[in-house]
């Protein structure tokens, strides 16, 4: 069950508003959306071929956006974190 938060709603809400008033805030949101997205593949195909080294880098928004925006030093830097750190 999805537990929904009303500031979350209000916070969406006049995100929305803004973009309408504001048109030109709109034409960074496909891009974001297609880093976030392609990130995601990555994380995905990264967990299919190091998941016999016992390496998993969970898929969230988070990961998505860092390997999205840095790509595959970004896809590094995080192995690397979870190998070393975790």
């Amino acid at each position: 069950m999805i537990i929904v938060n009303p500031y979350m709603i209000v916070g969406i809400v006049c995100l929305v508003l803004m973009m309408l008033f504001n048109l030109k805030s709109i034409k960074w949101l496909p891009k974001l959306i297609t880093k976030v997205a392609i990130g995601a593949l990555l994380l995905f195909f990264l967990n299919i071929l190091s998941g016999s080294f016992g390496l998993h880098v969970p898929i969230n928004l988070f990961t998505a956006t860092t390997v999205g925006f840095l790509g595959i030093p970004g896809m590094i830097a995080l192995s690397s974190i979870h190998l070393f750190v975790i």
